[in-house]
């Protein structure tokens, strides 16, 4: 998925920046996050040290998204996702009944550090699916720049409202409400909104 920072999921160099919800709600996706990456991390057999270093982040960072503290970015976790080869869903996709809606404005959202861009995890892979679907909130200003993800993965951008740049680094295509575009999310990729209140759907194919 797609700040002038690198790693969509875009990404800079991770730090901790804004994971949202106000309030209670807050403070569960921050929960849960922790948890995930704690258990992740013991499912792949790395220290904390380790971790830190292949997602490069400081190990106190490390240390205190799994104990609770601080709000990490969204290019935190997409670093953390690559570096523990799991999708970024996984790290902050919470419990969802058979039948799940998501209003507008609800939803676990993740903030980029330096574009005014979020992004809300609408779904995750169920077993034997490889798929994650967000809904794209951004508004004009940095670009959002991703890393590359899993090898393997592709993205699939459909453009509801606003204009935006999406695609490859050195080649984004620009889209106007209803345009779709596909592209390699294992290569640098960017997101980059033209117009205010610009909203897509992103949908991240993983092989």
């Amino acid at each position: 998925m797609s700040g002038s920072s690198s790693g969509t999921g875009p990404g800079s160099t991770p730090g901790t920046g804004a994971t949202s919800g106000p309030g209670t709600a807050g403070n569960e996706l921050i929960g849960l996050i922790s948890a995930s990456i704690r258990r992740e991390r013991e499912r792949a057999g790395l220290s904390m040290a380790e971790l830190a270093r292949r997602a490069g982040i400081a190990k106190s960072t490390l240390s205190q998204l799994e104990s609770g503290v601080g709000n990490p970015s969204v290019e935190t976790l997409w670093a953390l996702g690559v570096a523990l080869d799991v999708p970024f869903s996984r790290l902050v996709d919470p419990p969802r009944p058979v039948v799940r809606v998501v209003r507008a404005g609800e939803g676990p959202v993740t903030h980029s550090e330096r574009a005014d861009y979020a992004a809300t995890l609408l779904a995750s892979c169920p077993p034997n699916a490889r798929r994650d679907i967000y809904r794209i909130e951004a508004e004009p200003g940095e670009t959002r720049a991703s890393d590359p993800h899993m090898p393997g993965t592709v993205e699939h951008v459909l453009l509801g409202a606003g204009r935006a740049l999406a695609g490859p680094t050195g080649a984004p295509v620009e889209l106007g409400p209803g345009d779709y575009v596909s592209y390699p999310g294992d290569a640098p990729h960017v997101f980059r909104a033209l117009a205010p209140g610009t909203l897509a759907v992103i949908v991240m194919e993983h092989v």
